[in-house]
């Protein structure tokens, strides 16, 4: 539950698991300094709560999964890359990559660069890897490099060590990119799942940050979730007020601490060695035990769980799906 689960009572924003974004990553290509790999996974398997498996179709036809890029510290967008999914009548499916640079990328990236197209996506063991310029892609089921005792969690924090995520599996959106893309400074980066109704396109969830809704209940979590990190100074209240709750702070402690988790962006220099919270996230960093300690003012510290141990050497990364 980094982001897993992240709609209405750990539900699936607008009741579509394919919609739900589960985490980000970002970090320095191992072996090539001169890239970084962005790894965004939505659509979990399961649900926290049930037993039964989520939709085997990968991800959202017509539906839009974006990797927003702040490079000037303002926090708002200035390079988006925009991916979209169709569906073929033998039920594979295929993606279309667009890019969006300037005050275009703050926008939906719908009409975007086509930068490939009719890319497959992937549901077995293999990886289907797609290159385009200096780029590489892949789209698929995966395993979820996601770690956390959440039943644990749910029984008043007192964590056994058993990974409820360790045979789970989720779909993947990995880009390889030239650092020069991104820049030359530290960046700010967010993903978002875009939805097209009858109204237009709904912004059905976002993140940067690991298990950044946890602080949200009703309303605050669907205004959350729609909303933009440009924004994200009027959910401080609501952040530290759930940290003098959680963790004992005094409204002042807790007004700063919660300032540390907005606007809900995972910065990243890829410079610079690559540990969150300090920089990026590796699909190794142990994210809860850092956020556990947070919220909890030091008083818990840990889940007893550690990394998987099917991760990859080489792109994708991550493990090949379970089952």
């Amino acid at each position: 539950m980094s982001h897993h689960g992240s709609g209405p009572n750990f539900g699936f924003p607008r009741g579509d698991a394919r919609l739900d974004m589960t985490d980000l990553y970002a970090f320095t290509k191992p072996g090539d300094p001169d890239k970084s790999i962005i790894v965004l996974n939505v659509h979990p398997s399961f649900r926290l709560d049930s037993p039964e498996p989520t939709t085997k179709e990968p991800f959202a036809p017509g539906a839009l999964y974006e990797v927003k890029v702040d490079t000037d510290g303002d926090a708002v967008a200035d390079l988006v890359c925009s991916v979209q999914f169709a569906s073929s009548q033998d039920g594979k499916q295929t993606a279309t990559v667009r890019r969006l640079q300037g005050a275009r990328a703050a926008g939906v990236g719908d009409d975007g660069d086509v930068v490939v197209q009719g890319a497959p996506v992937s549901v077995g063991q293999d990886a289907l890897v797609t290159e385009a310029g200096g780029f590489r892609f892949f789209f698929g089921w995966r395993s979820d490099p996601f770690f956390f005792d959440a039943m644990g969690n749910f029984n008043h924090m007192q964590f056994t060590g058993d990974d409820f995520f360790k045979d789970k599996n989720v779909c993947s959106i990995v880009l390889e990119v030239p650092n020069s893309e991104l820049g030359s400074n530290e960046v700010g980066i967010w993903a978002r799942t875009l939805d097209k109704t009858g109204e237009g396109w709904i912004q059905a969830d976002r993140g940067g940050r690991p298990l950044q809704a946890v602080f949200l209940v009703g309303e605050e979590r669907e205004a959350y979730l729609s909303g933009e990190p440009a924004n994200d100074d009027r959910f401080i209240g609501v952040f530290a007020h759930e940290l003098e709750h959680s963790g004992g702070y005094t409204p002042g402690d807790a007004m700063a601490v919660a300032r540390t988790f907005l606007p809900d962006i995972l910065s990243f220099d890829p410079r610079k060695p690559v540990r969150f919270p300090q920089n990026g996230r590796a699909l190794t960093d142990d994210v809860v035990d850092d956020f556990l300690s947070m919220l909890t003012n030091g008083k818990v510290t840990g889940d007893k769980v550690g990394p998987h141990g099917d991760l990859l050497d080489e792109f994708p990364y991550l493990g090949p799906p379970h089952g």
